[in-house]
């Protein structure tokens, strides 16, 4: 068989039923190959998006996404998608083609050194030099995308090798293969989780910290079953958002530069931390120096490097957090659990005060109010939230629904954290959609951050995938002019969007329902409607420009919570009748 049908038999073999890519000279016998097969390809309209959407199914899933590209710069336009899905632990498999392996280094039409650009942003890369290498190496690929701290993995395959020959007899692909030097921990030692018990026993004031590693291993029920026996507050950072329910007693919220009060506080005052599955980002902790300054730290990472790399840990444990907390609660439940009342009622009376008003009745929209009454139809339509998704993109409509949308459910709340990548979240959404394609997938996105992947608007089209968008239009950058009106004298430069495109003609012109939103009574029933059609959908919903988040400002310290500054957005821009007599005088000047 040719090398390009063992590619195809390699994935299938992983269970890989769905792909996302772009075709291109280099994997034209890929494509040749994938004819034949019953792998569901789809095409999305830019790599980057086909990226982003492996990544999305990734998060959705727990399983493998797998994205292809071509050559040259189909692979570098993978590598934003690659490097988000790196920064966030999610296991993607990005393929590329390349140039005949005898054209390698010769600067050959659509090459690029492939190997070195994915490099630092991968778990790990191949470059296949021969035929009879596929079957080992997808499976190595998969082992480690899939494994320990999970990653992209990216495989190069020339096209001379896509057009070899291999004996699948001579050459199967193997069930299991080794690895030398990668050997994930996953079970923590006995004698720190001894003593992390002891100390969570004794503890009069303990907070656990939940990150993305608690969804990643499948733990949240553990991490439940510890809060609630010790009754132990939990707040989490953006991407362990989900893996507790926010509407639990017990549950903070988010912490860090655009956490609750009441979870920046308890962090502050705690006197134990339990982190879990977290690297301790600067968005997190802030200011070092201050954070949970009397707290001994408890750090339970399946990744040893991110033990102690930002902050102590006075008791570092290896492990997967699944395995962790079941031992960790073993141990537990063995001890005597100091009486935490008193610090509960701390707790409580922090979530009262920080509780944030919603219900504005104002026009244009606050995205508090949007939000209120998107929980509101979502829980009417879904109860628990079991059968729901939200995909957010990055910048201010990524934080106000981290912060005001409560989360159930794990694999829930899907947005990039790590990079803070714009144009993810509605590709991600068609990732999480085809991955759970019963789930109710909302992708809610800035103007800004839509603009960045518009043209996937066709691909939901062609294949009639019904995801919602629901787009914040401020025609502004809203978390960029934010930042420039606290900390450079209100001086908004490059922030303003203009009014191009209306969104809802250019839904409807790849055929994509739209409506508008322009009045706080018109929400639920348009979002009701959106959601229960069953078909793509994109909400335009024209918020207040001037709206802001309160804030720890960069490297402050956590209880530093600063209010936005309220001030309309300036335009500031360039004519093109200016832009002609700039150049227009250096014309004369060069002759």
């Amino acid at each position: 068989m040719k090398g390009a049908e063992a590619i195809i038999k390699a994935l299938e073999a992983e269970g890989v039923k769905i792909i996302f890519g772009y075709p291109g000279g280099a994997m034209l016998p890929f494509y040749d190959a994938l004819y034949d097969s019953d792998l569901i390809h789809i095409l999305t309209r830019h790599e980057q998006a086909a990226a982003h959407a492996a990544d999305g199914f990734a998060r959705a899933s727990g399983e493998a996404g797998v994205c292809v590209s071509t050559s040259g710069p189909g692979a570098t336009n993978l590598v934003t998608g690659i490097a988000t899905a790196y920064a966030d632990s999610s296991p993607v498999i990005a393929l590329t083609g390349q140039v005949p392996t005898k054209l390698i280094g010769n600067d050959a039409f659509q090459e690029i050194d492939a190997l070195g650009l994915f490099m630092p942003i991968t778990k790990h890369n191949f470059q296949i030099k021969k035929p009879e290498e596929i079957p080992e190496t997808f499976r190595a690929a998969f082992e480690i995308a899939t494994t320990g701290r999970p990653g992209p993995v990216h495989i190069d395959i020339p096209k001379d090798v896509q057009e070899g020959e291999i004996d699948i007899e001579k050459h199967p692909i193997p069930a299991k293969v080794d690895l030398p030097g990668y050997k994930p921990k996953t079970v923590g030692h006995p004698l720190q989780i001894k003593k992390a018990a002891k100390l969570i026993a004794e503890a009069e004031k303990p907070v656990i910290l939940a990150g993305g590693g608690v969804i990643i291993s499948g733990a949240s029920e553990e991490l439940l079953r510890l809060a609630e026996l010790v009754k132990i507050p939990v707040c989490t950072t953006l991407m362990g958002k989900g893996c507790f329910p926010e509407d639990h007693p017990l549950a903070l919220g988010m912490v860090g530069m655009h956490g609750t009060k009441a979870a920046n506080y308890a962090v502050t005052e705690c006197d134990v931390l339990i982190a879990i599955g977290c690297r301790f980002s600067d968005r997190v902790t802030g200011d070092i120096r201050y954070f949970a300054p009397e707290a001994k730290i408890i750090h339970i990472d399946i990744d040893p490097a991110e033990i102690g790399k930002n902050v102590r840990a006075d008791i570092p444990i290896v492990g997967d957090a699944k395995n962790v907390l079941r031992d960790l609660l073993a141990a537990i439940i063995a001890l005597e659990i100091k009486n935490k009342d008193a610090w509960l009622e701390r707790v409580y009376e922090l979530k009262k005060i920080s509780t944030p008003m919603m219900d504005f009745d104002d026009k244009p929209i606050k995205p508090q109010r949007f939000v209120k009454d998107l929980m509101e139809v979502l829980n009417e339509i879904d109860p628990l939230l079991k059968n729901t998704i939200i995909t957010t993109d990055v910048g201010q409509n990524q934080m106000w629904m981290a912060h005001f949308f409560k989360t159930k459910m794990p694999r829930s709340f899907l947005a990039s954290g790590g990079l803070g990548t714009m144009g993810f979240g509605f590709p991600a959404a068609i990732g999480a959609k085809v991955a759970k394609p019963y789930a109710n997938v909302i992708s809610i996105t800035g103007d800004g951050g839509f603009l960045m992947n518009s043209q996937e608007l066709a691909t939901i089209r062609e294949y009639d995938i019904p995801v919602v968008i629901c787009i914040f239009d401020n025609r502004t950058l809203g978390m960029v002019y934010q930042w420039q009106n606290l900390y450079y004298g209100q001086r908004q430069s490059e922030v303003h969007l203009g009014e191009s495109p209306d969104f809802v003609k250019l839904a409807e012109s790849y055929g994509v329902k739209a409506d508008r939103i322009t009045s706080p009574d018109e929400i639920k029933e348009k979002l009701k409607e959106a959601i229960l059609s069953n078909e793509p959908y994109l909400l335009d919903i024209v918020i207040d420009p001037a709206e802001a988040l309160p804030m720890v400002p960069p490297g402050g310290r956590l209880t530093n919570i600063i209010q936005p500054i309220r001030v309309e957005p300036k335009i500031k821009k360039a004519e093109f009748d200016e832009i002609k007599k700039i150049r227009e005088m250096a014309t004369v000047k060069e002759f």
